[in-house]
């Protein structure tokens, strides 16, 4: 490889980086001009892709972390063919395709959306787990390399900590990692911040770790090629690179390693921007090109690639004729479409723990799903994620044959895993804990809710009613929390997320089956610890899927309308047996998933919750779960605080839980 060509290549990657900034007057050259020689040398003669055919399953991936490092990005791109001038041109402005951070477009080469820093490297471990899951089964035909590239931003965050030690554990010899370490942050240097041994801490975790000029072509490309020969282990390049490479002064002078060109374009950090890019060898009145010799190079790392994977493709030709079953196995994985399952047949136990229904389910798909991942927070015998492992086994280093991820007391790593196991394809993720711990994983929740992932959740002992673990096991505000995501939409105009908290084993059934149906969104599922009287067959329970419905009507127009979802429903039960007993007509209405039910037609919005008829909402949460709901011509009770440390029995008799209460409530709204 000529690297007079290379070098040259990397030049234009850091001119149309920072030409993209300059011109928006918005966003972060200098990284991006730093890391450009890694990516310029992995795309240029390591990454196997088809170019023709961006989605291909057997194409390598490269997961950006420092989303702010998109200029790098989508020149690189640009590089390849994916973005045009007139997209880099058009960085950061409204209704362009290289948005300030990158969001997943696989047909453009972009993997993974980033941001937030540590997520993007977690998904490229949750990626290479995806990929050895998939080569144990359908053989090693489909083996292929995940790399992603971080930032000293995203080593700090404590996110890396689940992932390098989870990567490490598992062995993954898929993985490639390059470290940008330039020493520089936004407003520091980074030794102001950490004295870490980051080679010792890698190694520690079972990484295979090398160190090496990042600006250096010829160290990128040895490192590389033994990255790909490892046999055993996650491989670690750490790139001592140079923040803001080939930045000058007007007077021509070195403006490199300053902070002040990690955030703001060169001409406001203090550089010359036009004698900078003059000095890369590029025309400031005209940056926005490709040179001539890199096309060229380009273009003849195209006709390789294509070449490349049309030799694969025939190879993955002749094991789908060999192997008729697992071909159309191995296309349904990818298909994107939910799994064919019986749910009339899953029998319930009744009166358990919808936690305990949910492991019914899971251990049914355990046995029905082969692409069925299920991961757990050191939590599964709890969570009841465990119905899914007993039918299966964890994975472990140089075995993925099993279903279940070990995770470890790693909330947010297991959420951004489940991420990249869905970015990958191939595989339907799903991941439990406590709700209340829920709060961890917020972050990736919302990640995933924005790339329209079909994760799933399951979060477990739902309310004040875990009981003695007093109220830092309690979820109080959590549902009000993740209802957001409800009402909040996706860029296709979708509500976000779809979450279901179901008021009995019926309905968890029919939870189960709207989480799998839904292939367009994260869904999660708000179990209870505690058993819960049945209110529902399966049949009545098929009305969940409208969000809300109604379970149990009076003659004519009702009195009031009763509403809750979980528990609280047979709570509502209770209570309108003691109003019906003085001649009080109840209407009782299940809410499982209010944005759910926001999104049907207002002529059934109408039918369940008619205006004009007062209704009482009770919810183990905070009042606002069901105010909007309600409305004016009702009151909800809720619970306004944090829980208290009892058994959960007591708790319902002292925070006014039962029908008693629900009784008194409604006579003083009817009185």
């Amino acid at each position: 490889m000529n690297n007079a060509i290379v070098n040259k290549a990397a030049d234009n990657i850091r001119i149309l980086a920072a030409s993209m900034v300059e011109k928006a007057k918005s966003g972060h050259p200098g990284g991006a001009m730093g890391g450009a020689d890694f990516i310029n040398v992995l795309y240029s003669e390591f990454l196997n892709y088809d170019p023709s055919d961006m989605s291909w399953i057997n194409r390598d991936r490269f997961f950006l972390d420092p989303g702010h490092m998109s200029p790098m990005l989508y020149a690189q791109l640009a590089l390849i063919g994916k973005f045009s001038m007139e997209d880099c041109a058009n960085f950061r402005q409204w209704g362009s395709v290289t948005p300030g951070h990158p969001e997943v477009d696989v047909e453009r080469g972009v993997e993974n959306t980033s941001g937030p820093l540590g997520q993007g490297h977690v998904m490229a471990v949750g990626a290479a787990i995806a990929e050895r899951f998939l080569v144990a089964r359908f053989g090693e035909w489909m083996a292929h390399k995940t790399y992603t590239f971080i930032s000293d931003g995203g080593v700090q965050e404590e996110i890396s900590q689940g992932a390098g030690r989870l990567a490490g554990h598992l062995g993954l010899n898929n993985l490639i990692m390059f470290y940008d370490s330039n020493d520089i942050q936004l407003s520091t240097e980074t030794h102001e911040v950490t004295g870490e041994n980051t080679e010792m801490k890698y190694k520690a975790w079972g990484w295979n770790v090398m160190t090496i000029n990042g600006n250096n072509a010829d160290e990128i490309r040895a490192a590389l090629k033994a990255a790909q020969n490892e046999k055993d282990r996650p491989t670690l390049i750490i790139g001592k690179t140079i923040m803001g490479k080939g930045a000058v002064k007007e007077d021509g002078s070195n403006y490199e390693r300053k902070c002040a060109t990690h955030g703001m374009p060169l001409g406001e950090a203090g550089a010359s921007y036009e004698k900078s890019i003059e000095n890369l060898g590029g025309d400031p009145k005209n940056p926005f090109k490709i040179f001539p010799e890199v096309q060229e190079l380009y273009a003849k790392r195209r006709e390789e690639l294509i070449k490349a994977a049309a030799l694969k493709k025939a190879e993955q030709a002749k094991w789908e004729a060999e192997n008729p079953e697992l071909a159309a196995k191995l296309k349904k994985f990818f298909s994107k479409e939910a799994p064919a399952f019986d749910y009339s047949k899953i029998e319930q136990k009744p009166g358990q723990a919808t936690r305990a229904a949910s492991a019914t389910v899971l251990a049914a798909f355990a046995e029905q799903v082969d692409n069925m991942v299920v991961a757990s927070a050191d939590l599964s015998n709890s969570d009841k994620t465990d119905g899914f492992l007993k039918k299966t086994k964890a994975f472990k280093k140089g075995d993925f044959s099993g279903k279940f991820l070990q995770a470890g007391v790693a909330e947010l790593t297991m959420a951004c895993v489940m991420n990249g196991m869905a970015l990958h394809g191939g595989i339907i993720p799903a991941c439990g804990t406590f709700f209340v711990f829920s709060d961890y994983m917020k972050p990736a929740a919302r990640m995933a809710a924005l790339q329209e992932l079909p994760v799933k959740y399951v979060w477990t002992h739902d309310a004040f009613r875990v009981g003695e673990d007093g109220p830092t096991h309690q979820p109080v505000e959590q549902e009000a929390q993740i209802r957001l995501m409800e009402k909040l939409q996706n860029h296709k105009h979708k509500n976000s997320m779809l979450v279901i908290r179901p008021a009995d084993v019926n309905e968890t059934t029919v939870a189960w089956k709207m989480a799998m149906e839904n292939t367009d969104t994260p869904t999660a599922l708000i179990l209870s610890r505690q058993n819960i009287k049945d209110v529902t067959t399966y049949e009545t329970a098929l009305n969940a899927t409208k969000g809300a419905y109604i379970l149990k009507d009076s003659e004519g127009t009702p009195d009031i309308i009763l509403l809750a979802s979980g528990s609280e429903v047979s709570t509502l039960v209770d209570g309108a047996e003691l109003l019906e007993k003085e001649g009080i007509k109840c209407r009782i209405v299940s809410v499982p998933s209010e944005g759910l039910f926001r999104s049907q037609p207002k002529e059934y919005q109408n039918s369940v919750l008619p205006c004009g008829v007062k209704k009482f909402g009770l919810t183990a949460g905070l009042p606002v779960n069901l105010e909007g709901l309600v409305g004016a011509d009702g009151k909800v009770f809720g619970l306004p605080s944090f829980g208290f440390s009892a058994s959960y029995k007591v708790l319902d008799e002292k925070l006014g839980f039962n029908g008693e209460n629900v009784y008194k409530q409604v006579k003083e709204i009817l009185a």
